[in-house]
């Protein structure tokens, strides 16, 4: 009977981490879609700001992966669209040629800056309490 109730209270917290996650992410989605992104296409743009402070700095999207929940095959087209709207630049690895730099565009940097506060409001509003 124990055994019972602590797999229902993990039950319960699970469903209610995964409950808050959902309504967060749409959320993001909500109020950045005026900008022409979404969740999962500012925390790339995000990460990037963070490991790549400075115009010109580089991110490896090998280091992407583990930070984005995304495959590496959605992550790829995600960086890809990224690319396509003038946000970020992707070059080949000069000492690795299996591997990709990804970086902020004077855009994707300006864009981010201007969302940022938004997301941040979301994340403060959903996560209080």
């Amino acid at each position: 009977m124990a055994l019972n109730t602590v797999s229902t209270g993990l039950e319960e917290r699970w469903r209610d981490i995964l409950a808050v996650h959902a309504r967060t992410m749409c959320e993001i989605d909500r109020v950045l879609h005026p900008h022409g992104l979404g969740a999962s296409d500012f925390e790339v743009l995000d990460i990037l700001a963070t490991e790549s402070p400075r115009e010109g700095d580089q991110c490896r999207v090998q280091n992407l992966v583990g930070r984005v929940h995304l495959s590496q095959s959605a992550l790829s087209r995600l960086i890809g669209r990224l690319e396509k709207d003038g946000l970020v630049e992707r070059s080949m690895c000069v000492e690795d040629r299996r591997g990709v730099w990804v970086s902020l565009t004077r855009k994707g940097r300006e864009l981010h800056s201007e969302v940022l506060p938004l997301q941040r409001g979301v994340l403060a509003k959903m996560l209080a309490g």
